[in-house]
């Protein structure tokens, strides 16, 4: 061990300090590393899983010679070096580490967890920089010697293959975004908010009047930046002025809070203005604009506005709601097999899945109940446009379906995919009376046309309008409870959806209560007035 060189390990904890290039350490034996074992008589390499004491040992050296600024010795005690080696010199060099501190965790499994604390210099700024990684130990296949499986998230866990971090002028001047009125948005105070606004200013920051400063950010290999990771000097931040209502978004983010996995936005359906985006997990991936999941029963306003469109059923036909229902060969059935007996209004309140389902005869009759759904869902709400919010969305689909699919499609499953915006704006169709594309920038900020769709026939409008009342008010309605105290005129849908092996449905709710309309999904929340409902009626309080 190099003179001056301090390993502790106490409770299978061990630190490895470096200040530029002061500290190596390594444990090598005829190239194993991790033991004392004299392994030069061995006739074949070693085989099975990796020892607890080789994970250990494993990981302390390759710690020891990253913190010492040794890329090869690093490179060399992974199971890729060729990539590894390279990649550990340009985040030394490229980020402008001048000393780092790496603190191991207790290993669970093969894999440790450890803490970075470094020191970023660049231009005679100088400013500590900490976050935490983990990294996983293999045994080598031709070699038998225990390896740090190599990716590039070991050295940060926001970093991929191709991408390199740098430190210095930032290439886009950071953004203070602003709510509708002009009130700021701290990302301390609303954290959904970050993602959103990492993207608005990719997008916008050159054109928001801002000063550049010196950070630290992850390139990617065309070049173009993506979310900052540390700031040296702030420099003067553009103001950009987003559609976002500050009091809306404290609400939601609140409300997600309430529940681990859990996503929702909220619109203004006179104008498609997006007022509030909420995730949990705040950081990470957008759930609320970019999910692509099963809505559930909250597809129903769009079936039942195709039911309507194709003459099969009006809110006040009578239709039948048995207990189960077939189409291809495949039952479905209604929660708890309920039956009903009433008009389409009914068996909208009530949720109804086989209601809806029997549809597929009329239509197939007409030659339209593969296509229909997926029409009707373009032709008067936008879906399957291509939608221009400002930052980066899925804008649902209902794709063409065959077989049993068909009949899943209607109860909002299938291969049928939504997110919290796409049906929150479903609802703001429904409330408005037409489509308005969703929108967090204004569009004359940089000319980029909306989606658009043809109005809701005014019978048509009012039936939903109607059929939504009564599923929010109604004595029978699914989501009596969830909306009751959110002032009128009011609307909502319930809906759940089973996804994969889930044992717990997701839940999905979706809703407006004057000139605001929300739509939530809570992972594995159960029934949408459960979980997700109360979640949106929080929000719609808020508005």
């Amino acid at each position: 061990m190099r003179s001056g060189a301090k390993v502790a390990v106490v409770g299978g904890v061990f630190a490895v300090v470096a200040g530029g290039v002061g500290y190596g350490g390594y444990n090598l034996w005829n190239g194993v590393t991790g033991g004392s074992e004299d392994v030069g008589t061995r006739s074949a390499p070693r085989t099975g899983p990796v020892t607890a004491e080789e994970v250990t040992a494993t990981a302390r050296d390759f710690l020891a010679a990253w913190a010492d600024g040794e890329a090869e010795r690093a490179g060399g005690l992974t199971n890729d070096p060729v990539a590894a080696g390279p990649a550990i010199a340009a985040y030394r060099e490229g980020a402008g580490v001048s000393a780092m501190e790496l603190t191991a965790g207790t290993p669970a499994g093969t894999v440790v967890p450890f803490t970075v604390k470094a020191t970023v210099t660049y231009g005679g700024v100088s400013k500590p920089w900490t976050y935490t990684s983990k990294l996983g130990v293999v045994r080598g296949e031709s070699t038998g010697r225990p390896l740090v499986r190599w990716t590039p998230s070991v050295l940060h866990p926001k970093l991929t293959a191709g991408a390199t971090l740098r430190t210095g002028s930032a290439k886009i001047p950071a953004v203070k975004a602003l709510d509708h009125e002009g009130v700021a948005l701290p990302p301390e105070k609303y954290p959904s908010l970050v993602p959103v606004l990492d993207a608005l200013r990719q997008r916008y920051g050159g054109t928001a009047g801002g000063e550049a400063g010196v950070e630290t950010w992850i390139e990617h290999a065309n070049g173009t930046p993506s979310s900052t990771l540390l700031v040296l000097s702030a420099g003067k931040p553009g103001e950009l002025r987003t559609t976002i209502d500050a009091d809306v978004q404290a609400a939601a983010e609140k409300a997600v809070k309430a529940f681990p996995k859990a996503a929702v936005a909220a619109v203004e359906p006179s104008t498609g203005a997006v007022r509030a985006v909420a995730n949990n997990p705040a950081s990470g991936f957008n759930t609320a604009f970019q999910g692509q999941q099963a809505p559930g029963s909250t597809m129903k306003i769009v079936t039942a506005a195709m039911m309507m469109r194709y003459g099969i059923a009006g809110p006040d036909t009578r239709v039948e709601c048995p207990p189960t229902v077939q189409w291809d060969g495949a039952t479905f059935q209604n929660l708890d097999r309920f039956a009903t007996t009433g008009d389409l209004t009914n068996a909208f309140a009530m949720s109804c899945n086989t209601a809806f389902i029997k549809a597929i005869t009329p239509l197939k009759d007409k030659g339209v109940h593969n296509t229909a759904l997926g029409d009707t869902a373009r032709k008067w709400f936008g879906i399957g446009e291509v939608w221009s919010v400002g930052v980066q969305t899925s804008d649902g689909s209902v794709p063409e379906s065959s077989g049993t699919e068909t009949a899943a499609s209607y109860i909002g499953q299938g291969r049928i995919t939504m997110n919290a915006l796409n049906m929150a704006s479903v609802s703001a169709t429904v409330k408005d009376g037409r489509f308005r594309q969703p929108y967090l920038v204004p569009k004359d900020l940089d000319g980029r046309e909306f989606a658009t769709a043809e109005p809701l026939p005014g019978a048509i409008a009012s039936g939903l309008r109607a059929m939504m009342k009564e599923t929010a008010t109604g004595a029978r309605g699914t989501a009596l409870r969830a909306m009751a105290g959110v002032p009128g005129p009011k609307g909502a849908k319930t809906g759940s959806a089973e996804v994969g092996t889930q044992t717990t449905s997701n839940s999905w709710f979706t809703g407006y209560s004057g000139d605001l309309a929300a739509a939530a999904v809570v992972e594995a929340g159960g029934h949408g007035g459960d979980a997700a409902g109360p979640l949106v009626a929080k929000v719609l309080k808020a508005g």
